[in-house]
């Protein structure tokens, strides 16, 4: 299985991309700015998005997407999210105000876009991947994902504040890599904290949750763009051994778009 990293950022700049993950090339794990860097080819190609929630920076490229290949496929886009995320992408982005409703376009009965409901446990088997929805803990309805083609699975926390239901299920898993986000530096700690989304400090008590002795690769994601030099040292500053009570080094790495992963 292969991950592509589209976009990680948490806002536009340049060479900047908001979240989304191509996952062997037929999956998006969100569809932010990060979809605009595939060619019309690759897009058509993808069959399956899964959104772990309604914000602007993981739904941005979906409507657009949706429009620019549109005429070069010959089934429906299957989009897989919560119910509450299904129900904002109608209410406010396929509404024919702001985008057109493609789930009715061309007809009712073969539409560009099928929306598809998942629940938290639930496990989806899509083109040979099995796909696991996850806890998150964030402002809307919001999920993570655990993906795997049958070895170690990939894991993202997609949008989250502390979450000990989502450790509790991974301390189970075949952990090969982690994504977990880290939006704030610690001097925003208050703002991560009303927005539900993680500083280093929480961070660090998140991770005092992996299992004694389990031990893979962690990337970070969705770090402001004018915040991310700050939240990357002080990540690193971390005095681990203090920290998490380790006589090891948590393998901590910095996701950058563009990177590619084999699993």
């Amino acid at each position: 299985m292969k991950v592509r990293v589209l976009g990680c950022s948490g806002a536009i700049a340049r060479d900047c991309r908001t979240t989304s993950f191509l996952i062997d090339s037929d999956v998006l794990v969100d569809a932010g700015t990060g979809v605009g860097d595939l060619s019309l080819a690759e897009m058509a190609a993808v069959d399956h998005v899964l959104l772990t929630h309604s914000h602007l920076d993981h739904i941005a490229a979906l409507p657009l997407m949706v429009d620019a290949v549109a005429g070069q496929r010959t089934r429906p886009l299957q989009v897989h999210a919560l119910p509450g995320t299904v129900k904002a992408l109608r209410d406010h982005v396929f509404n024919n105000v702001i985008w057109p409703d493609f789930s009715r376009i061309p007809t009712p009965d073969a539409p560009f876009i099928t929306f598809h409901e998942i629940e938290v446990g639930q496990t989806l088997q899509i083109t040979g991947k099995t796909i696991e929805v996850l806890p998150a803990v964030h402002t809307v309805p919001a999920v993570g994902y655990a993906i795997t083609a049958g070895s170690g699975c990939w894991v993202f926390t997609g949008d989250t504040e502390r979450n000990p239901a989502f450790w509790t299920r991974v301390n189970e898993l075949n952990v090969a890599a982690l994504v977990i986000e880290t939006a704030f530096s610690n001097r925003e700690r208050e703002l991560a904290q009303k927005s539900l989304h993680l500083s280093p400090a929480s961070l660090a008590d998140e991770l005092r949750n992996i299992a004694k002795g389990r031990q893979y690769p962690i990337y970070i994601t969705h770090t402001k763009p004018a915040e991310t030099d700050l939240i990357m040292s002080e990540i690193q500053g971390l005095d681990q051994t203090r920290t998490f009570g380790l006589n090891f080094m948590h393998d901590i790495r910095w996701l950058r778009a563009g990177q590619e992963f084999e699993l």
